[in-house]
């Protein structure tokens, strides 16, 4: 932090203003003036807790993405019908048993299972065929579609959340002050802040795993140099094969997540896969921190575009890849 400070005092200068400025425009009453330009702080502070709680979301999927593609090096293109699968297990688990948490543990099992099965049969008869993988997934992504369509049809399903997630909660942010001079708090889903705060914890727990634990070093070891670790006695298939099954369970649990959020539907698994995509190319292949930064921001795009600029809500996306691709090709924080 001290050499940047020191290499590139004009940009820490920039970057100090806008944090403060941001924290600012989250903590701080809104003067009336602000209000009539931007609009009301209630409708800004939803807008900016959607976009995060939407990045959280884009992380869980992405960051099962990020070890089967960026550290695996699998061009696994059924992923996001893995996610649209666990939604559904997830969904008729919880509508059978009334167990919300109990969704999560059944469909990361199940997909995590199908997960072991493509690495198995797939992925481990074509390593370092990009071309192969690409085709043979984007055909296995069209049949579990296909299947999923003719069990669950194309109508729309929502999971519920249980009772103590239910409801809005309030946040110590002040959202306005009314005429009489009554403070008023923002109310936020109590289901998207508890969603937020696991995914910050498994983000944690994924960067330690794979940076501080052997198993970690047997991944990273793996992927640089799988002929010299076979060599030394470690039978790296099966590593590889518990990796891509955890990067799997991990979609088929966002799933879960995407059909509380929103709904699980026909069509959410290419959305999801393309969200994933995106998050990895902006974040850096292989980077935990970077899939968490490029999904909140894509998220943060999407939700205060929706609300600011509808029409171009879409082209933020792109044009937030775009300017990666143009100045930093290997991502935000990818090496």
């Amino acid at each position: 932090m001290n050499g940047f400070v020191q290499r590139d005092p004009i940009w820490t200068v920039i970057i100090a203003v806008l944090v403060a400025a941001f924290v600012w425009a989250v903590v701080a009453p809104w003067p009336p003036g602000m209000e009539a330009v931007v609009g009301r702080k209630q409708i800004f502070l939803n807008a900016l807790f959607n976009g995060i709680t939407l990045g959280a979301l884009y992380f869980l999927v992405a960051s099962g993405f990020t070890l089967i593609f960026g550290l695996m090096k699998n061009v696994n293109l059924a992923h996001g019908s893995l996610y649209l699968l666990g939604g559904y297990i997830g969904y008729e688990f919880a509508e059978a048993t009334g167990s919300w948490l109990g969704a999560f543990v059944v469909s990361f099992v199940i997909v995590a299972l199908l997960g072991i099965v493509l690495q198995y049969v797939v992925f481990r008869r074509m390593e370092g065929e990009d071309l192969r993988q690409t085709l043979v997934t984007i055909g296995i992504s069209i049949v579990l579609a296909d299947l999923m369509l003719w069990r669950w049809g194309s109508h729309s399903y929502q999971i519920l959340s249980p009772d103590f997630l239910s409801g809005p909660t309030t946040l110590p942010l002040i959202a306005g002050v009314r005429g009489d001079g009554e403070i008023v708090y923002l109310r936020f889903p109590a289901v998207r802040i508890a969603i937020l705060v696991a995914s910050i914890v498994l983000g944690a727990l994924m960067w330690l795993a794979l940076n501080r634990t052997r198993i970690g070093m047997l991944i990273r070891a793996g992927v640089d140099d799988r002929d010299m670790l076979a060599a030394s006695g470690v039978r790296i298939q099966y590593v590889f094969v518990l990796v891509f099954a955890f990067g799997a369970g991990l979609a088929g649990m966002a799933g879960i997540v995407g059909g509380t959020f929103q709904s699980v539907a026909a069509g959410e698994d290419m959305r999801f896969l393309l969200a994933s995509l995106v998050v990895v190319i902006v974040g850096g292949m292989g980077s935990i921190f970077g899939a968490a930064l490029g999904a909140l921001l894509i998220g943060l795009a999407e939700q205060l575009g929706s609300v600011y600029a509808p029409t171009y809500s879409v082209v933020l996306t792109f044009l937030i890849m775009a300017l990666v691709l143009a100045f930093r090709p290997q991502g935000l924080l990818g090496r």
